[in-house]
């Protein structure tokens, strides 16, 4: 086989597994326009559609979907083999594509990035740190990282640091004008940033104690979904926030933030990497597991 023609077949997958030209011209570091030659330069050699195209969507036709069956594992073992290499290297060799929720990427994530690479020179990271709830298989990604209880069927699971906490927090000058809540049910009596997820849902607060859970949908004039905002908020006395401890703690050490509720706050969360089960692990996401598992 031609390169060009294993490069156009490679064009194909990424589309078809995307459903986007724009998305697969990013996994494959080309522009969208030479993805689109490729596929059309692919459909007039083989003499079929292979996909249907519109302004706004891509599907594939029964013919792409079947090629798209076949050549997937195909590409799958090819990866697999060229891994295989690694044995023959000091270190891995190759990207590994993450994706994390912003709102802990960087406290997951930042204290091993140093040293990960720097014990690994030929490994490349690609991090992509948002709160939308991403489908790591269609859109890329090696691995994501994510509170357990939101894994799909399919993937497996490995526990990693560090375990996370929540707290709620106010200003010493929200505090001035209200009496701390003793309790979840007092919230209604407080302004709060009301939690919310980018596609618009607003989540409630969640409290422990006892064995007994609640949940409070509390008010107030914001709906962020921005852990850094929420707290920017909390800092300027305008409610109180319901934010990970972590990203609060240099405000909580130094006054400027004042945590309430902790006996109602549940225990930690554990933190997951996930990959899909039938993937082969690569080198370099071993090396990415081995950086972050518990121990």
């Amino acid at each position: 086989m031609r390169t060009t023609d294993l490069s156009e077949l490679a064009a194909f997958d990424a589309v078809a597994r995307h459903r986007s030209f724009r998305r697969a011209s990013e996994e494959r570091g080309v522009t969208a326009s030479a993805i689109s030659h490729a596929v059309s330069n692919l459909e007039a050699r083989v003499g079929i559609r292979l996909l249907n195209r519109t302004t706004r969507s891509v599907s594939l036709t029964d013919a792409g979907a079947m090629l798209l069956s076949q050549l997937s594992p195909a590409f799958g073992d090819i990866g697999s083999a060229l891994d295989a290499l690694n044995q023959f290297r000091d270190t891995p060799f190759g990207k590994v594509r993450i994706n994390a929720p912003n709102s802990i990427a960087p406290f997951v994530l930042g204290p091993v990035i140093g040293p990960l690479i720097a014990a690994n020179p030929n490994l490349e990271l690609e991090i992509v740190a948002t709160d939308r709830l991403v489908d790591i298989v269609e859109e890329g990604f090696d691995a994501g990282i994510r509170l357990g209880e939101s894994l799909r069927d399919g993937m497996t699971a490995v526990k990693i640091n560090p375990r996370l906490k929540l707290a709620v927090v106010g200003s010493p000058a929200y505090f001035e004008r209200r009496r701390p809540p003793a309790s979840p049910a007092d919230l209604t009596d407080h302004v709060c940033i009301r939690n919310m997820y980018p596609s618009g849902v607003i989540y409630p607060w969640s409290f422990e104690r006892h064995g007994e859970a609640i949940d409070i949908q509390v008010a107030g004039p914001l709906a962020l979904h921005d852990h850094e905002l929420m707290i920017e908020a909390a800092l300027a006395g305008v409610a109180l926030a319901y934010v990970w401890e972590d990203r609060a703690r240099p405000y909580l050490a130094s006054g400027r933030l004042i945590a309430c509720l902790d006996e109602w706050i549940g225990p930690e969360d554990w933190l997951y990497l996930y990959y899909p089960a039938r993937k082969y692990l690569s080198a370099g996401l071993r090396a990415v597991i081995e950086a972050l598992r518990v121990r």
